[in-house]
């Protein structure tokens, strides 16, 4: 039997972990059906150790079942999202069939939240390494499907990050919805009372019935 499980991201700058963006998208997600679990991936550490215990928790979770895993991060969850659906080196077990990606840092060549870069890379990362770590350098005509929202207000992980990635995904032929709101700042959450942005969880609900398999 085909089981989706979609794996939660919170978002935090690799510092913390926010927790509206946490155990309430969780709570969302099953709300639609969706089984749904918050994955607390380590802090303060380089990169790649967030991405392997992602690896890990996707294995963990195929092995009790889910065959059709999808992920949904908000900023720099969003971004560890993204490394995990894109990043070359997984096994058939790391898959990723589908993600979800909230004001997401996409890019670490931009000189935008940088903080994250600094935790992730180091103050004098290589051009390689920033440039292996960006999303849109990373996109192949193989990637999943995404879904990515942001707001054109958001000063700390500015729209543009989430513009270079869909430019990469329709370059490649990725399929994908990119909505961008007028009004909001960063961290919005589930986004409630936030007049129109709020309305990106009912683009996603529509967006998930297609990726969604029970």
């Amino acid at each position: 039997m085909t089981r989706t499980h979609m794996i939660v991201l919170p978002g935090g700058g690799y510092a913390a972990h926010a927790q509206h963006e946490a155990e309430p998208i969780a709570d969302w997600l099953s709300g639609l059906g969706i089984q749904a679990s918050v994955f607390r991936y380590p802090l303060n550490v380089r990169h790649p150790a967030p991405l392997v215990a992602l690896r890990a928790e996707i294995r963990r979770r195929r092995a009790s079942g889910a065959d059709n895993i999808g992920l949904i991060g908000f900023s720099a969850g969003g971004h560890l999202a993204g490394l995990a659906a894109l990043a070359p080196g997984a096994e058939p077990a790391d898959a990723v069939q589908f993600a979800v990606l909230g004001y997401a840092i996409t890019s670490m060549e931009t000189e935008t939240y940088r903080p994250s870069r600094l935790i992730l890379l180091g103050e004098d990362a290589s051009s390689e390494a920033r440039r292996s770590t960006s999303l849109d350098k990373l996109v192949t005509p193989q990637s999943p499907p995404f879904f990515v929202w942001h707001t054109a207000e958001d000063i700390y992980v500015p729209p543009e990050h989430s513009y270079r990635f869909a430019a990469a995904l329709a370059a490649n032929g990725v399929p994908h919805a990119l909505h961008v709101f007028a009004h909001g700042p960063h961290s919005l959450g589930l986004a409630e009372g936030a007049g129109d942005t709020a309305v990106w969880t009912t683009l996603a609900a529509s967006w998930l019935r297609e990726h969604v398999r029970t």
